[in-house]
């Protein structure tokens, strides 16, 4: 039987939201994470960053695209203390510019990862997983990197049918 990890980065408050602003209290990643973890057990861990995103959905993500174009590692609040036990660790984030949130890449390049496996999951409003799978074979280097799923952030309350049978392809 294979150790589970299901680790996010979630936004609440200001979120894009078929087309509009809407503020919510639960992130809709962290929703995902939560349906993983239900269909397949394991453990949870929430990446939270040092520095707080602008409450503006519209400032924070131009916030993130500066991150993004100058390669920022984002410093993360707390690691997980040892990734060692697990095999299998579900990856999820919002879809920020085509790929992860910046803090992803911190707290991924924090850790040796050779000989697990990655299975990807994003929040997106409509541009899928974008670069983001083909940025964790980058820096997941001796993992085994899994085709991802992508949910759209405002269905992802009514997703967990779909990411239940999904996460359940893996175990």
């Amino acid at each position: 039987m294979s150790k589970i990890l299901t680790v996010y980065y979630s936004r609440k408050g200001e979120n894009y939201w078929n087309g509009g602003i809407r503020n919510i209290s639960k992130g809709n990643t962290e929703r995902v994470a939560e349906f993983i973890q239900e269909a397949v057990g394991g453990d949870l861990f929430e990446v939270e960053t040092v520095k707080k995103y602008n409450e503006d959905y519209y400032k924070c993500i131009e916030e993130a695209k500066k991150e993004l174009r100058s390669g920022e590692r984002v410093e993360v609040k707390n690691f997980k203390d040892d990734l060692e036990d697990y095999d299998t660790i579900f990856v999820g984030y919002p879809n920020w510019w085509g790929t992860m949130p910046m803090v992803m890449f911190t707290f991924l390049e924090n850790y040796d990862l050779t000989g697990k496996r990655i299975i990807p999951f994003c929040t997106n409003e409509g541009s899928g997983l974008g670069n983001s799978e083909r940025d964790l074979k980058k820096i997941c280097i001796g993992t085994t990197i899994e085709k991802g799923l992508s949910i759209h952030g405002a269905e992802s309350e009514k997703s967990r049918a779909q990411v239940s049978s999904w996460a359940n392809n893996f175990i």
